[in-house]
């Protein structure tokens, strides 16, 4: 069922994702600083619909494109999204974890688990470094069971220090 409501996986420019991830760094933070736990919470629903129905549905990471066809930057080695996609779950469940503590009344243990989503995308919009994506690729259970829920083949076999995927050579 699940195969038939998330589209196979797709090659992503790794570009869109550090701005996006800086842009949502800069609301989440802003929504700290304006004291508004519902800005992190739709920063949070956003990670959360990009994870499961792909990349291409996280919005901070859209004006992006306009921006490399303003600039006319040549095209990157493009990366598997399967990797930012379970990221991209993280950061969600984080996020839905300070809402729980927002709700119960633990306002600064909420802003806890905001912040570190929003550090750890500071951390990759600034240097390139995905924890989430690294998590990925230690290979434990979660991304196999994350794949299978996704209805999913986990076929990413080898990772360059570079971060660049290769996929399985399927020839007969």
């Amino acid at each position: 069922m699940s195969s038939l409501l998330t589209p196979p996986a797709r090659s992503i420019d790794p570009r869109g994702q550090r701005f996006g991830a800086g842009l949502s760094a800069v609301i989440l933070v802003v929504s700290f600083g304006l004291g508004l736990p519902w800005l992190a919470v739709l920063v949070g629903v956003n990670l959360g619909v990009a994870a499961l129905f792909g990349t291409r549905f996280f919005l901070p990471g859209h004006p992006w494109r306009l921006l490399r066809s303003l600039l006319r930057l040549e095209p990157t080695e493009p990366e598997h999204e399967y990797p930012p996609r379970f990221a991209q779950a993280l950061g969600a469940a984080f996020i839905g974890t300070g809402v729980i503590f927002f709700l119960v009344g633990w306002t600064w243990l909420g802003w806890l688990f905001v912040g570190a989503v929003a550090g750890l995308q500071t951390l990759l919009a600034s240097t390139g470094i995905c924890v989430g994506c690294r998590l990925y690729f230690l290979r434990w259970w979660f991304p196999a069971l994350f794949a299978r829920i996704l209805g999913r083949s986990d076929d990413l076999v080898s990772v360059s220090l570079g971060g660049s995927l290769r996929r399985p050579d399927r020839r007969g």
